[in-house]
């Protein structure tokens, strides 16, 4: 008793330990501890043999940490107070007064501060794992504020993915139903066009007309061929060179009124036709592929949306405690004892070294 006076430091790191032991072993209210395990697994689409998709599941870090993000934060907080209760919980004065919340009636930073004691969420990046634990002052509770992080945690990122996914899908559907109204009226107009100059299609009319003009113009060679032969051994105005003249001016005249039907300078010439029908053909098959492309994009929209689903799989469920895992009283006391012990033992160095420097 005389030594403790005379170390009045020493007293007072015992008495401490004392109260601390006290505090550890009689007064703090027991805490039950709650655990879960889980993974976010969504669908990722893959191709297999013969083309077809196979929806194989996947995850990736980034998804768990903006879950891990989401279960700490206080809207999920203000989600499991209204289901819970969790306030009138944590504040009950049946508690001891260091372990519960102050009132009831804290500000939600103040609450938010508090529950993150009460709450831990660990990602344990090697095994890809959600690691979730909650502390409540009785075993329902904390199984069930468990449960409320899970059930809260898989609906937001499925709310988030949906919101994302209907937005694309709305976007392209709009697309489609532009390009499709395109299409509609590029066949329209390659059909009035047609209807116009009665012409299904004026490149083969062309083709045609060209075959026929070579067919006349290889008849006239013939004829000049014929009417050369003939003026060797007849004169001009012989009946057979005559008839050859004819049949000459004939094709001639036929020749040149083929050639007036694929180009003239004005009116309906079939090249200026055949021009516009191209370019009416090009744009009607643009819009095709067009709106095969959208139908497409549409299609691997819709199917990346079931990408956006994500499911938590529970490796272990919400744990149920029998026994309160919290404090751990005997743990705490000599943890508070060593470094109570370190404490004085630094203190009394810091005043010898100070009494030395007096002297």
């Amino acid at each position: 008793m005389n030594a403790l006076r005379r170390q009045p430091l020493w007293a007072l790191i015992l008495l401490s330990i004392l109260g601390a032991a006290m505090y550890w072993s009689l007064i703090a209210s027991d805490r039950y501890l709650s655990r879960a395990h889980v993974v976010l697994l969504s669908a990722q689409i893959a191709k297999s043999e013969g083309g077809l998709a196979a929806i194989v599941a996947g995850q990736t870090n980034n998804d768990l940490l903006v879950l891990r993000d989401y279960m700490l934060s206080t809207d999920m907080l203000a989600i499991l107070d209204a289901e819970l209760g969790l306030r009138a919980h944590y504040a009950d004065p049946h508690i001891d007064r260091l372990s519960r919340l102050s009132a009831a009636g804290v500000p939600m930073e103040d609450f938010h501060r508090y529950m993150l004691k009460q709450i831990s969420v660990e990602l344990d990046e090697y095994a890809q794992v959600l690691r979730i634990s909650a502390q409540a002052f009785d075993a329902e509770t904390a199984q069930r504020m468990v449960e409320g992080l899970l059930k809260a945690g898989e609906e937001h990122m499925n709310a988030m993915g949906h919101r994302l996914a209907e937005e694309q899908v709305r976007f392209i559907e709009r697309q489609v139903e532009a390009v499709q109204q395109r299409m509609v009226e590029d066949k329209e107009r390659l059909l009035n066009y047609q209807n116009e100059y009665g012409l299904v299609s004026p490149p083969e009319t062309v083709a045609s007309i060209s075959t026929v003009i070579a067919g006349l113009e290889g008849e006239l060679a013939s004829l000049q061929a014929r009417k050369v032969a003939l003026s060797q051994s007849q004169s001009a105005r012989a009946p057979d060179m005559q008839r050859v003249e004819s049949e000459i001016k004939g094709v001639r005249e036929q020749v040149a009124r083929e050639r007036a039907r694929l180009a003239r300078t004005s009116g309906d010439a079939l090249n200026r036709l055949s021009a516009e029908y191209d370019l009416l053909t090009l744009q009607a098959e643009f819009s095709n592929q067009l709106y095969a492309t959208a139908l497409t994009a549409l299609e691997n929209t819709r199917v990346e949306t079931a990408r956006s689903l994500k499911q938590v799989s529970v490796l272990q469920t919400p744990t149920f405690p029998e026994y309160s895992n919290r404090p751990k009283r005997l743990h705490n006391t000599i943890v508070f004892a060593l470094l109570a012990a370190l404490t004085g033992l630094i203190l009394q160095l810091l005043i010898a070294i100070i009494r030395d420097h007096n002297d």
